[in-house]
């Protein structure tokens, strides 16, 4: 299914007028990844009884949301990072510019794709709003906000962290799981689905943490930059031994919380072990 995913995304990146800023969209979005985030949307919707490949165009238009952020991430005036995924950054292949449009493009191209969802109006307005919220200025892009903020704070905290943490990355990862309730009309598992985003996204953020002191640039496929750039992260505030106890308490709530889901949680539960256990 995942192989049919990526030929239905180089298919949605790629239609219409071509052009160059659409080779940089291309050159971004194809870049493997775990494709994570429709992961998450796929085995929801498995867990509700629905079809995976109905959840194809919300799929495609968070991953295309998240790839436009990190494209802009890794601009000079963000992060200034090299590699992403084994592979020149956007900006190093194909120049700011065309790095800046690339990013803009994904973003916008991400709501055209969303309403081509099979499913009543209502729930594709529910579905414009989600990515709307927890891709935006009070979600992602809010935590971007606090990062930038974050690098020239004097006395980094945990709880600023944290706050990092939840928007900057669990918003994009709780997202799937929302889009998937609405898609399910299972709306009751909304609160616990927001709690089990939280969990995961702070969780997949210290594993990351960890990971750009404990693994390289050849395994991880894109530049360990948290300590050049002067990054707050789990292990420069707590250590490494602490940080990884925190992934542990964080997958023992992670599997508490989806005992409360209306749902088959065994897709999500084979997801999060990956998560957990990945080491690239």
């Amino acid at each position: 299914m995942l192989n049919k995913f990526e030929n239905y995304l180089y298919e949605k990146v790629n239609e219409n007028i071509p052009s160059y800023t659409k080779k940089a969209m291309s050159y971004s979005l194809m870049n493997g990844g775990k494709r994570i985030r429709p992961q998450l949307l796929f085995n929801a919707l498995q867990g509700y009884g629905i079809d995976p490949e109905l959840g194809f165009p919300c799929a495609c238009a968070i991953e295309m949301i998240h790839t436009y952020s990190l494209i802009h991430d890794d601009l000079p005036a963000m992060d200034n990072d090299d590699m992403r995924r084994g592979k020149p950054t956007c900006h190093k292949a194909y120049g700011e510019s065309y790095a800046i449009l690339a990013g803009d493009g994904l973003l916008t191209k991400a709501f055209e794709v969303v309403l081509e969802t099979k499913c009543d109006a209502s729930i594709l307005v529910k579905l414009v709003r989600a990515l709307s919220q927890y891709a935006g200025i009070d979600g992602m892009i809010y935590g971007q906000d606090l990062d930038l903020h974050g690098e020239s704070e004097e006395h980094p905290s945990f709880s600023m962290l944290m706050d990092i943490d939840e928007y900057k990355t669990a918003k994009l990862l709780t997202l799937p799981l929302i889009c998937a309730a609405y898609m399910a009309n299972m709306e009751e598992d909304i609160k616990t689905l927001k709690k089990i985003g939280f969990n995961v996204g702070i969780q997949f953020q210290i594993v990351d943490d960890i990971l750009d002191v404990t693994s390289n640039e050849q395994i991880l496929g894109k530049t360990t930059s948290d300590v050049d750039n002067n990054k707050m992260t789990a292990v420069s505030l707590l250590g490494l031994e602490k940080a990884k106890q925190m992934v542990e308490e964080y997958d023992m709530q992670l599997k508490e919380d989806l005992k409360n889901l209306h749902m088959d949680t065994s897709h999500l539960e084979k997801l999060f072990n990956f998560l957990l256990k990945r080491t690239y």
